[in-house]
């Protein structure tokens, strides 16, 4: 522990009896002990929570891996189906489900000024 050896900690020890003397030697002594619980369970939450996060921080690095492999594999089908089709065979082409875009005049009265001027 730390590299101290028994004989150390007695001298300690013996130099903290002294020191604080035998009545609050007790009461320092749990104190310590719950400021290292409490620094342990800190310490134990925190790393805890690092790991959830490593976790899901590599589940979400698969999963746009996962979504790149796709997306370069769908071009490659579609292409395949391009090349598949000849125009010049007589194959149709789709028809257009969309409607052509109508012209809507927005502002007559900058027509009127155009005409008086």
């Amino acid at each position: 522990m730390f590299g101290i050896g028994m004989t150390e900690l007695m001298i300690i020890a013996a130099v903290a009896l002294v020191v604080i003397g035998p009545k609050k030697l007790p009461d320092l002594a749990r104190s310590l002990g719950r400021g290292f619980a409490e620094f342990k369970r800190a310490t134990n939450e925190l790393k805890g929570s690092f790991d959830l996060e490593m976790r899901r921080e590599e589940e979400r690095h698969a999963q746009e891996q996962k979504a790149g492999e796709e997306e370069k594999a769908q071009p490659a089908v579609s292409a395949t189906v391009v090349a598949d089709a000849d125009p010049v065979a007589g194959a149709e082409a789709p028809a257009e489900t969309e409607e052509p875009a109508k012209v809507v005049d927005v502002a007559p009265a900058d027509k009127e000024q155009k005409q008086d001027v």
